[in-house]
């Protein structure tokens, strides 16, 4: 389990108009942007004026550039963002904001190799951020304080203490739905979980895990979305679990309404966010 203490298929995506076919997003106005998430299972985007478009899986045949949460071929995942960008931004990126989150706990290496595929897309402005951050602008609750978003994703599973929206601390455990065997899967999910938060309760010395445990925490990936997982956690934790509406894109949501926010603060003109300074 590493913590925020220790220092820290592949096809063309396929967009789908608001008539359900398959097609383009169109835009207009100059100021124009998306949100991406890149899992370990695929990826997921949302375009700025249009919402969700439909994802992609990595080929496993060909190699997945993108485990444990972690870039580990780069060449790829540039062409596949590459191509997402020419179909949902076109070739002139002026204007454009392109928003890409990253586990809590991926490391400076990460986060820097995200920037650089980012910047050789040439948009205006390029921000990215933690995916507990963009799941908690998607559902999180309203009144700040204290939260914990749980993402039990295909590889990762993260913990994560918001306060007041900035990440306090964060567990993060190399296993997910795809290391698990299916009739023991909400059990061990569960353990994962309750290890993790127990570590960071007693680290916890202003009662900050408490208090969000109290509000209940709010649940994301594909193993929100498994039968039995929730209820268990909430057995395991002694305190309501809150999933998240359509946990398995809720950071793709999450992102895709900060781009909003960054879209709608720059107005018509040129965009220009300084990358890094949203955890």
């Amino acid at each position: 389990m590493r913590s925020l203490r220790d220092g820290r298929r592949h096809s063309r995506p396929v967009h789908r108009t608001r008539g359900g076919r398959a097609g383009q997003a169109q835009h207009h106005g100059a100021t124009r942007g998306m949100a991406v998430d890149l899992g370990s299972s695929g990826t997921r985007a949302w375009v700025s004026g249009y919402g969700l478009v439909a994802g992609s899986a990595w080929d496993d045949a060909a190699g997945r550039p993108v485990r444990r949460g972690r870039i580990v071929d780069a060449e790829s995942c540039g062409r596949m963002l590459g191509h997402l960008a020419d179909s949902v931004l076109g070739e002139d990126r002026h204007g454009s904001v392109i928003v890409l989150s990253h586990p809590v706990l991926a490391g400076p290496e990460h986060r820097d190799l995200a920037h650089e595929l980012l910047a050789a897309l040439g948009p205006s402005g390029a921000v990215v951020l933690s995916s507990a951050r963009a799941a908690a602008a998607y559902a999180g609750p309203r009144d700040g304080g204290p939260l914990l978003v749980v993402d039990m994703g295909a590889e990762l599973t993260e913990v994560t203490l918001l306060v007041d929206g900035a990440v306090a601390d964060a567990r993060q455990a190399e296993t997910g739905l795809s290391d698990l065997e299916p009739e023991a899967l909400p059990a061990e999910l569960a353990r994962t979980v309750l290890d993790m938060i127990t570590s960071m309760w007693r680290q916890d010395k202003h009662g900050a895990v408490r208090g969000a445990l109290r509000k209940g925490p709010v649940l994301t990936g594909g193993g929100a979305l498994h039968p039995g997982v929730p209820d268990r956690l909430a057995l395991c934790l002694g305190t309501p679990v809150r999933p998240a509406d359509d946990p398995s894109t809720a950071v793709v949501r999450g992102a895709g309404l900060i781009l909003d926010s960054v879209l709608r603060r720059a107005g018509a003109g040129t965009v220009s966010v300084r990358p890094g300074r949203l955890r």
